[in-house]
């Protein structure tokens, strides 16, 4: 039985395998093709987590099992202290509402300005006083950087600024986890800059992160774990071994 320290560890899975699926991402069968086994990983707060591998290695598999977009059939696993094998229907917007997604292509509502993107997720999640959700959304604007922002509609926006509105949108609930699939993909160098250092400031607030990239050179300008996909399995590397050979 797992023994998670509530007040630390926001990722914990023990010997954990992980399915494709049939077209059904929610109910995997144990004869589709195995993706990965035998996964160990404990992520703390406020840790920086890098998952790293080839395309089809199993990354993004991985995090749609810490959301519960991909049932967990075999093994342990507790993920900001929800138990992931005897997780109900009924439970999974109380999971999700503990931690931020940020998606590659962003999934913005185009005919929203970036305020009402924001003020219909508070609502959906269960914000019901107007002076709070205000309070909320200037506060998130302010830690991304799009205070003078708010009404502009997502096309009015650059690249970097719809990832940050994302990011935004990902903090509403002030989540112990965030979990970002290729958050710099498409970005030039410079943009996907300023976006590490906001994950960064993100991080040192005390909120761990779970990112899949490509990309080395970020991880050397901003080194931390960093988890391989391959084989079918994990293993936590040492890239300034790496970096230095």
């Amino acid at each position: 039985m797992l023994n998670m320290d509530k007040n630390k560890c926001v990722i914990e899975l023990r010997n954990v395998s992980i399915y494709h699926t049939d077209g059904n991402a929610k109910h995997p069968k144990k004869e589709d093709e195995l993706v990965l086994t035998d996964v160990n990983l404990r992520v703390d707060e406020g840790e920086m987590v890098y998952f790293i591998g080839r395309v089809g290695s199993g990354k993004s598999t991985l995090l749609k099992t810490l959301y519960a977009e991909v049932q967990l059939l075999e093994g342990e696993g507790r993920v900001v202290g929800m138990d992931l094998r005897h997780l109900k229907q009924k439970d999974l917007p109380y999971l999700r509402r503990k931690m931020g997604i940020v998606f590659q292509d962003y999934q913005l509502l185009d005919d929203r300005n970036v305020f009402y993107n924001l003020y219909d997720v508070m609502r959906a999640t269960g914000w019901d006083k107007e002076a709070d959700i205000r309070r909320r959304i200037d506060e998130v604007l302010s830690v991304v950087g799009l205070e003078t922002k708010a009404y502009k509609m997502p096309h009015e926006l650059s690249g970097g600024e719809q990832q940050r509105l994302v990011i935004a949108r990902a903090l509403l609930n002030s989540p112990r986890l965030l979990l970002a699939d290729e958050p710099t993909g498409n970005l030039d160098p410079v943009t996907a800059d300023g976006i590490m250092q906001l994950f960064e400031e993100i991080r040192s607030r005390g909120t761990a992160i779970v990112m899949t990239t490509h990309n080395t050179a970020l991880i050397e300008q901003y080194p931390a774990r960093t988890i391989m996909f391959a084989k079918g399995r994990i293993q936590e590397i040492d890239l300034d071994e790496t970096f230095s050979a």
